[in-house]
């Protein structure tokens, strides 16, 4: 990830945050083959738990797990290659992964939006604004469908990220006139656990976490409003929500400069 200093994202809370919010990561690994029978580089959408001891520390990076389709290529390549070395059910593979996280509010920006630039210079060209987190680490990967450790692994994993989703994503708390969250256990047990079969447990402990919002912030003030306002005036659920960061995010760095 490109971090130019403007835009990279320094405090592990808030990349925290962005991956609870978000949890959809793309998991991306590359592990050379011999066999050549799968792509050195893999990746997958993965909805992923945050594991944090302590949420009001500034430093702890977490643990992130999730689960895989066994039938998924990627599975297969982890699988055969810890096999190739000799490695049993919970080991960890050599190579380090990366998960990628992005945040919804993301879009282009049209040199038109740039109200003071644009008509006293002309120097202006199009961008992208958006907020994304990387996590970097060694994964272990629990595939012995028979082992009790890989049973309780997803057991638990499938458990939390479905409590997780169905209370912090969903708001489904049973309050007032918000229905009740969904539980594993309304479906029927033989169900969960054939589908259990099919699926693989993969835990990472984050070794590095980075990330961004590049979000107009390196900006003048008077582009930075127009930028707000060209935002709000699309009328749309992602304008207002790229508006309000923007906003946020001038506000960051106005406060830094003037320290």
């Amino acid at each position: 990830m490109y971090l130019r200093t403007v835009h990279a994202e320094n405090s592990i809370p808030v990349l925290r945050q962005l991956i609870l919010n978000h949890p959809l990561g793309v998991l991306t690994t590359a592990i050379p083959h011999a066999s050549k029978r799968y792509p050195t580089i893999l990746s997958s959408h993965i909805p992923w738990v945050l594991d944090v001891k302590d949420a009001t520390s500034e430093t702890e990076l977490g643990i992130l797990r999730g689960h895989l389709a066994r039938p998924n290529a990627q599975t297969k390549s982890m699988i055969e290659h810890l096999e190739s070395k000799g490695l049993s059910n919970g080991s960890v593979l050599e190579e380090e992964v990366l998960v990628l996280f992005t945040a919804p509010a993301h879009h282009y920006v049209t040199p038109k939006f740039y109200t003071e630039t644009k008509p006293q210079t002309g120097k202006v060209v199009p961008t992208w604004n958006y907020a994304a987190a990387q996590v970097y680490g060694k994964a272990r990967i629990w595939f012995d469908s028979k082992a009790p450790e890989t049973g309780a692994f997803l057991s638990k994993q499938i458990r939390d990220l479905s409590q997780y989703a169905e209370t912090s994503i969903m708001r489904y708390d049973g309050q007032e006139d918000r229905p009740k969250a969904w539980q594993v256990d309304d479906a029927p047990e033989k169900y969960v656990e054939l589908l259990q079969k099919g699926i693989i447990g993969i835990e990472i402990e984050i070794e590095r976490l980075e990330g961004k919002f590049k979000m107009s912030q390196e900006l003048g003030a008077g582009d930075r409003e127009g930028v707000v306002h060209g935002f709000e005036v699309l009328e749309s659920d992602v304008g207002e929500g790229i508006a309000q960061i923007v906003r946020r995010r001038g506000e960051l760095k106005d406060a830094a400069a003037n320290k």
